[in-house]
Order: C-alpha cells, then structure tokens, then sequence
C-alpha cells in the first residue's frame, strides 16, 4: 500500500493539533494536510447563532474537508508520508453535537456517500488537554468568533471524540497524549517525548 505512513493529529478546539502536524512535517519532511476553516463564512455566524447556522456550517465544512482530501489523494499516487491536523470523521462528531435529530439523519446520509474512498490513517494521535487549557489557548491565538465558546460545548465536543475512538476506523490505530503539561512548541523536550510515544505504537516516522 502506497499511503503506509498516514498520521492524524487530532484534538478538541484549541489543542494544539495544528501545531504539532507542522512540527512533525518540519522534522521528518512529511507532507502536510491543514484544515482550510479560515474562509468559512458560516463559522462566526454558528458562534453567535448556532440555532440557525449549525447546518449550512457543518454541510459546507463537510464540503470543503472532503474535496480537499479527494484532491489530495488523487494527485499523489507514490510511495509518500503524510501527516494531518484533522481526520474528515471530525465532519460527523461535530455534526452530531451541533444539529438536531432530523438534521443529523440528513446529514449522515451525505456522510456516508462521500466517506467511501478515502484513505484511511494508520495512526490518529488525540491531544487530550483539559477545557480550561482549552480556552487559554482559543484565547491565546485571537480569534474573535471564539471569545465567547462555552465551557459545555468543548466538554460535548471532547465526549464525541472520545466516544468515536474508543472504536475508530478498522485500519487505525489510536493514541491518546496528555498534553496539559506539555509545551511541545517551546519544549523540545515534550516535543521528543511526543514523536517517542507515536513510535511506541510501531508507526514508522522516519
């Protein structure tokens, strides 16, 4: 299998996922998939109405995830690593904790359409970080939309993550990291133990 080095970092809202995929692909040259949300025009409207925005936010992140990683996979057809700060699953985790019941149902029919093909992970890596390190960091990087996110709503959405790994996609493997102590940006130290803890696993970074 040509995609035998696929690595997901994931992680609730403010865990630093971002961050570390950028620093592993630095430090091992792996090509990196970011999440394209900096143009979602819906996303500082769900914030401040989520009542009303919840699904067209959720159906066109869905959108643009899956087009990202269909173009992704589809020009690159040899032997490459890859590392991710997100895994298109995150689609339906958050749907499920934003729409109602009727909107879910609807929308996890879409899901499943697109869901076929896409590779899967041999590793996601989750960043377990606590809801007040949370928002010390949403608080840290600024961005408006977010000052005001509920403590409930990291909580729910730190649930459905967990809820979802305990049985993850049948190829991928699963390693939880607390991260509340470590600063693997400033810390090389807590950087290196990161990387030694995804080798324990047996994925293969170099």
């Amino acid at each position: 299998m040509y995609r035998n080095k696929y690595l997901i970092i994931e992680g609730n809202i403010g865990a630093g996922k971002t961050s570390l995929a950028k620093l592993i692909a630095k430090e091992y040259n792996f090509h990196l998939i970011l999440e394209e949300f900096a143009e979602n025009t819906f996303l500082p409207q769900f914030y401040s109405n989520p009542e009303i925005f919840a699904f067209p936010l959720e159906m066109s992140f869905m959108a643009a995830r899956f087009k990202q990683m269909k173009d992704f996979f589809s020009k690159h057809t040899l032997p490459f690593p890859v590392v991710s700060d997100y895994m298109f699953h995150k689609t339906l985790l958050f749907a499920k904790s934003n729409l109602k019941k009727g909107e879910f149902k609807l929308f996890e029919q879409f899901f499943q359409m697109l869901n076929t093909g896409l590779p899967e992970p041999q590793l996601i890596v989750y960043l377990n970080k606590e809801v007040p390190q949370l928002q010390k960091n949403i608080r840290k990087r600024g961005r408006s939309y977010e000052m005001d996110m509920k403590d409930d709503y990291l909580t729910r959405i730190d649930k459905a993550y967990n809820s979802f790994l305990k049985k993850p996609q049948k190829k991928s493997k699963v390693l939880k990291i607390n991260t509340n102590e470590l600063d693997f940006i400033k810390n090389r130290n807590d950087f290196e133990y990161i990387l030694s803890e995804i080798k324990k696993t047996g994925f293969n970074l170099s």
